[in-house]
This record gives C-alpha cells, structure tokens and sequence, in this order.
C-alpha cells in the first residue's frame, strides 16, 4: 500500500493488455472467440458500422480581441458603483498578458465604446469538483503545468468613460477609422450598458487611452503612463504614453498655478522626479501671458535644505545621446540651466561649499527691516496672542519711530535691554513686565540671521526673480533649524506678499510668473499652535488661493505629507506620490484606494498622480535619468 492507498496497485497499461490478449474470456460454452479477421467494426446483424467522425470543438475563423462580456453573474450598469457589474471571460492565450489596472475596450454596436479597466482577476472551476483534496494536489505536484482548460478566468472591469466621435466616423467594430476621419474622439461619462457577449480588446491606441483617461496631449511632461509598474505599449512610435500636465489657458488656467505637491520616501526618487519636473518649467518656449499682454516666462525659486538643485546648472553626463534624441522627439526639455544661480544666506560664520556644481553664487542677508512688514519672523515659535500683540502694537512701532526703517536688530535688541522702557510701559498698562520679558527672551538668538556682511536680499530683487531663470536657496550649511526657517520664510513671504500686494514696491516680482519650490516643505508649513506658524499658514493659504490669478505656484516637497497644514493642502491641484512606507502619510495624500494600496510597493521612480482637473487618477514611471546633473560623485 502506497501513500496514495489502493490507487497504488492499479496499472493502467497492464490492466489494458490482460483485457485485449491475455485476459480473453470465453463464450457460454467455455469456447474463447477467435478474433475477427476484418478491420471493420461489426454490428449485431454481421455487416460493418461506419467509424464515429470526431466533433470539432474550436470555433472556426481567427479570434478578435481578448475575451467577451459575459452575464453569468449579472450584466450592470448603475450610478452607484458598488451596483456595478461587469465581468469577461479572458480566453486561454490572453491570460498571461492581463494585469489589474489594465485598459480594456467593449464596442457597442452603434460605433461607440466603453472604455474600461481591469479591478480584478478571478479564477473559477469549469466544471463543479473539490480539488482540495490530497489526490489533486499531488497530482498538481507531479506535473509540468494547468490545463487551462478546466478552469474559467473572469475579469472585473470598472466603466471609466464611453468614447465616441462627434464626426460618427468610427468602424462597426469600435475603433476608430484610419482614413476619412474628421471628427475628434471625445469622453461621457457611462451610462449605458454593453451587450452580452461583446468582445473586448486591450486598448493599444494613444488617442483612446489619453481620451479615455482625459489626459491632455501637451503640457509639461510628467513621465508615461504605466500599468502595474509596466509602462503601457501601444503600436504607435514611440509605443510610450507621455503624460503631460495642462499649461495653457486654453483649457482652463495651466496647473502650475493650481499648485503641485510631490510626496515620497527616502530614496523614492522625489528630488530627481522634482528636478525633471522643474526642468519642464525652464524650458525656452514655456511662457504665460500677464496682464497687460505681455508673453513672461517664469522664475523658478527653489528653498533646497540638502543642496541639491544648484546642479540643475550643469548637464547630466549619464544622458547619452540616443536618450537625448528619445527626449527630443517627445518634446522633454532636458540638460543644463545656463540661468541658474545660487543665492546663499550668509548666517554667522557659516561657509558655503560648491564643489559640486558650477552655478554662480551670490551671497544675501536679510535686513531687519522686513521684520516690520512681518513680525513674526522674529517672534520665534513660543509667543502668544497677547505678547505677540505687544510685539505688533507697541514695541516694533515704538523701534521704528526711534531708529527709523533703517534700524539693525542689534539696535532692537539694545531697545529692549533698557529698564527704563520696561518700566514704563508697565505703569501705563500698555505692556505687562511679564509680557515684556517673555518677548524680549524670544527675539534674542537672531544676531547671526540678521544684518550680515553681505547684500540685503531686498537690494536683490532684480537679480533674484529673473524670466526664465532657476534661483536656488541653499541652506544645508546652516546648522541651526531656527535660522533656516526665518530665512525661508523671509524670503518666501517677500514674494508672496509682493505678488498679492496692490501696490508692491518690486514691480519686477508681480509682473513675472513666479514658481516657488520649496523642498521638506513640511518643516514650514506645519500645523502648530503657535501665532508664528498661524500667520506663516494663513499667508501661504492666502497665496495658494490667489496663485491663479497672480501668477504663483507653489511646488512643495515632502516626505511627511500628514504634517502639512490642511489649509494649504486642501489649494493643492496636483498630487505626486511616490513610495511612502507610512500608512498616516499614505491616508493623507487622499488618493483613490485602489491606487493608494500600490504606494508601499512601488519602486524607484514609479509614481501616481491625483490631479482632477487633469485627469483620472493614474500610475506613470518617470524617467530612468535625471534630465540635468544629479547626485554627488
């Protein structure tokens, strides 16, 4: 007895042959029948029987497609999604080459087409047996592979749009025609049903998918669309599907005013993606008209804590050729920024080193003077509504009408030593003496941040804001957090309040496009308690609201989307999320489920992007090679 039981002692081969020679059985009366001498089989009467034909089983002609709607489980189309049911049978040689999130399309029978795509995979019995039993599986052990043939393979599909041709020029079969076609392929939403047994087909045509998906043909180049980590091929040269990001206002206002949020891990590849992104914004004939007529390009200005955008100036010396002609015909801007400068906060002793890329530097400081259009900037993290109202209302006026707008922070600090003031302001119930301490602890430790040995930033402003050109703020030199978040919001709010201001006093800001990056945006923009960061938030929430119509986006990285403040994430248009490991920074992302259960596992450089008034939520790869210089040898 064997481990399979009686099955052990049955031979197959033996049993046959004892049955057809050795193991002959005689008649009634014990004669063994001699065997008949014709070929052919005989009937009861003696004559011959006509041999049985075998019944073909393969349909004839050659298959379309992939697979056929099917109704065993229902046929359904409703509003609710969850309602929905729609289901194909995949046949044999298709099912290797189907992945969840692929694009199919279903003809009806009028021309248009439903285009949809693949929510799940299902196998199912053919025929009703229990195959979990220790005979199957040892059977399954012992061979090569499945016959698929025993077996249904079903996919769920999700209706995306119906395509049709508002020139009614598409073939029976639901493509559109190759020759004759004038109309322009359009989307609805769906809201009809397909026909049982309708044959579906990949979607291998650019026009279909970027219709389908409501993906606009130009823009700024964001990376090509992608299926499960595999970017998706059609028959078209290039096979790729560019997505692009719409930038003109054709279609409504470009999304670079609606504001950009790039999200990922370490080692995600956000500070690549974010560069290629930038480069795009560079290029020689990205331009946006103000008001007055004029054609402008814009000017990029990047907060860069880890000193990595100044290459941005030089090429990437891995970008060979034959990837430079690919970018060419795609219509990529790619290589290095000749107008990039460096412009570096001088803080204390500080130094700055640029061994690692060769884009100019121009050394700033940031006057005090600023302080008086923002208080908080030297109001630390820690005032309260009531000091913070004494610093407004008594103290700075008071500075400002003794030293003048010309008065240094050194000079403020010697203002608020003197006794004498104290006391005064004490007895007049103006200012508490408790209050007066609790400010003057907290705008000390700025010495090193104010009034340096280098150009006020607001004598800089020409050089600053350039058309077309890449101004990077470094500040990974700047060891201390507390002076890096007063320059970045120094500077920052210089340009956002020149660009929402009525009346500026830098012309060349509210007349030039303005896209204000800002990497580890997290550590700016976050939601505290604090009066410092409840005008920080108000103000850049200020900005995002006005960004379209003042010409400012505000492209933010981070790898702690959660800590961003709700009111400006709420201005974000267009969200890029690479790989996150945390489950608090996925949720908060607030991208579709079926796309955020993908983030954890995604590699190096595959994204999804969440942009509305774009498109549908989509998953791209982004370029294998940063389009200028990146990383340091």
């Amino acid at each position: 007895m064997t481990d399979l039981g009686d099955f052990g002692d049955f031979n197959a081969e033996s049993d046959t042959d004892s049955a057809a020679t050795g193991g002959e059985t005689s008649d009634s009366d014990g004669v063994t029948p001699s065997p008949s001498t014709n070929d052919e089989p005989t009937g009861t009467d003696g004559g011959t029987t006509d041999a049985f034909e075998p019944t073909p089983v393969e349909p004839r002609g050659e298959d379309v497609g992939i697979g056929a709607i099917c109704v065993s489980q229902g046929l359904r189309v409703a509003e609710d999604g969850d309602e929905t049911t729609l289901r194909a049978y995949i046949t044999q040689g298709n099912r290797s080459s189907i992945r969840i999130g692929s694009y199919l399309l279903a003809p009806y029978p009028d021309g248009e087409t439903l285009f949809c795509r693949i929510t799940g995979l299902e196998y199912a019995q053919q025929y009703h047996a229990d195959d979990a039993t220790e005979i199957h599986a040892r059977r399954a052990m012992r061979t090569d592979g499945v016959d698929e043939a025993d077996y249904k393979f079903v996919a769920e599909l999700e209706p995306v749009a119906v395509l049709y041709d508002d020139g009614d020029e598409q073939s029976s079969s639901g493509s559109r025609t190759q020759s004759g076609d004038d109309g322009e392929l359009k989307r609805r939403m769906t809201d009809r049903v397909p026909k049982p047994q309708t044959v579906i087909r990949q979607a291998d045509d650019t026009e279909e998918i970027k219709t389908g998906l409501k993906m606009p043909d130009d823009g700024v180049f964001m990376g090509h669309l992608s299926v499960g980590g595999e970017k998706v091929r059609t028959a078209a040269s290039p096979p790729t599907i560019d997505y692009r990001l719409k930038d003109d206002y054709d279609a409504g206002d470009p999304l670079v005013f609606r504001h950009t949020l790039i999200a990922g891990g370490t080692g995600s590849g956000k500070t690549h993606g974010a560069k290629n992104i930038l480069r795009q914004y560079l290029a020689e004939d990205r331009a946006y008209p103000m008001d007055d007529g004029r054609e402008v390009r814009p000017a990029v200005v990047q907060f860069d804590p880890q000193d990595e955008y100044a290459q941005m100036h030089d090429d990437n010396p891995d970008l060979d050729d034959e990837f430079a002609r690919r970018l060419k015909r795609e219509g990529v801007a790619y290589g290095g920024h000749d107008d990039t400068i460096a412009f570096v906060p001088k803080v204390g002793s500080a130094s700055y080193a640029a061994g690692h890329h060769r884009a100019e530097q121009v050394e700033f400081t940031i006057p005090f003077s600023m302080v008086y259009e923002n208080p908080w900037l030297v109001a630390g993290s820690g005032l309260n509504d009531n000091q913070y109202g004494a610093l407004v209302s008594v103290l700075l006026p008071r500075f400002r009408k003794q030293y003048g707008d010309d008065g240094t922070y050194e000079e403020f600090t010697t203002f608020l030593d003197d006794p004498a003031l104290r006391e005064e302001l004490d007895e007049s119930g103006r200012v508490h003496e408790a209050t007066f301490d609790a400010v003057r602890r907290r705008v000390l430790g700025f010495g090193h941040v104010f009034d340096q040995d280098a150009r006020p930033i607001t004598d800089l402003v020409h050089e600053f804001v350039r058309p077309g050109g890449l101004t990077v703020v470094p500040t990974y030199h700047i060891n201390d957090s507390r002076a890096t978040e007063a320059i970045v919001l120094a500077v920052s709010s210089l340009l956002i309040d020149q660009k929402l201001s009525n009346d500026p006093n830098y012309d060349r800001i509210k007349e030039t496009p303005v896209v204000l990056g800002m990497d580890e945006a997290h550590n700016f923009l976050t939601d505290a308690d604090s009066v410092q960061a409840g005008k920080v938030i108000a103000k850049f929430t200020e900005a995002a609201k006005q960004g379209r119509k003042e010409r400012l986006g505000l492209f933010l990285i981070t790898q702690d989307p959660q800590d961003i403040h709700d009111a400006v994430f709420k201005q974000i248009n267009t969200t890029v999320v690479l790989n996150l490991g945390d489950e608090d920074a996925i949720k908060s992302v607030n991208i579709p489920s079926n796309l955020e259960s993908k983030v954890p596992y995604m590699e190096k450089g595959q994204m999804v992007v969440y942009s509305p008034d774009n498109s549908e939520p989509v998953e791209l790869i982004g370029l294998s090679k940063c389009l200028t210089r990146h990383g340091r040898d």
